[in-house]
């Protein structure tokens, strides 16, 4: 991806969301004076769940701003990182949020409370519909932002827990059975469980600078070796993710004894494969002569 490119991907992902947090915010409301009309305990619980998420949504917003600054003599790849440290952070939250989704799932168990079907109904279908339609504006654009697929967990999560709200409301219409509610809950935080496990695992890895998941270090080194000729020997391969979508390499690579020039031109072929092949753009690599033996 260019730096053009990125820089206009950036704007987008913006805009989407910034949508994102207007609709949140709009249905939380929406969902938290519903809640208290209907006297529906699930309603203001996913209100206040719409609440944490709207402040995740709302990092996840000023972490592109500050990845969109320019680059300094300090910070020499910028503030990219900002990106997948609140990655972490959401990934955190996620769990938090999921510990006190099991506290009301509880507090429902053991006493269940009598709600207004009809209006907690017709609440919950307004926060689904507004839920679903950020999550659309989102995932056009987490394929490979670690940010906005943290932004992206949460509405994904908010979306869950109001249809779990709507299951749960046409359920005690027709059983009038309230233990429903919690059984749903118990439901939803296993499944958050499991989404933020994974966000925090894969940030955590970029975090330490480990290896991306669709590189394989020998297989790089194999392929610059047999792919470019001239080039004898590729060791002490190293390959990270600055940020979602941006990898560098480093690499030490054995040639011939030759000229400035031969040796830019395998630079340059060697840049090329490694950003068709591997999609890797930001590369050091060290070239270091071949030693004949008897020399």
């Amino acid at each position: 991806m260019s730096v053009t490119t990125h820089h206009h991907y950036r704007l987008d992902k913006i805009g989407r969301l910034r949508a994102a947090i207007i609709l949140t915010a709009v249905g939380m409301v929406i969902e938290l004076i519903g809640g208290f009309l209907s006297n529906s305990l699930a309603l203001i619980s996913d209100a206040g769940h719409m609440l944490t998420h709207l402040f995740a949504l709302g990092m996840s917003y000023f972490a592109i701003l500050l990845a969109m600054r320019p680059v300094t003599k300090k910070r020499t790849y910028g503030f990219y990182r900002a990106e997948v440290l609140a990655a972490f952070i959401n990934g955190i939250a996620l769990i938090l949020i999921t510990a006190y989704l099991v506290y009301e799932a509880v507090l429902r168990f053991i006493s269940p409370e009598k709600i207004r079907v009809g209006e907690m109904l017709f609440v919950a279908v307004i926060g689904l519909v507004i839920n679903g339609v950020s999550t659309t504006l989102l995932a056009r654009v987490s394929g490979h932002d670690l940010n906005i697929r943290s932004a992206l967990l949460h509405e994904i999560g908010d979306m869950i827990s109001s249809v779990a709200v709507v299951i749960a409301g046409l359920l005690i219409f027709y059983t009038n059975n309230y233990i429903v509610d919690p059984i749903l809950s118990f439901f939803i935080c296993l499944l958050i469980v499991i989404w933020a496990i994974r966000l925090l695992v894969e940030s955590a890895n970029i975090l330490l600078e480990s290896t991306p998941k669709h590189l394989d270090i020998d297989e790089m080194a194999r392929v610059i070796k047999d792919g470019i000729p001239g080039i004898h020997e590729v060791h002490h391969v190293h390959a990270w993710t600055i940020a979602s979508g941006m990898y560098a390499m480093t690499a030490h690579v054995v040639i011939d004894d030759c000229h400035v020039s031969r040796a830019n031109d395998l630079l340059d072929k060697i840049n090329h494969l490694l950003k068709e092949r591997f999609h890797v753009e930001h590369t050091n690599i060290q070239f270091e002569c071949l030693v004949k033996k008897g020399a």
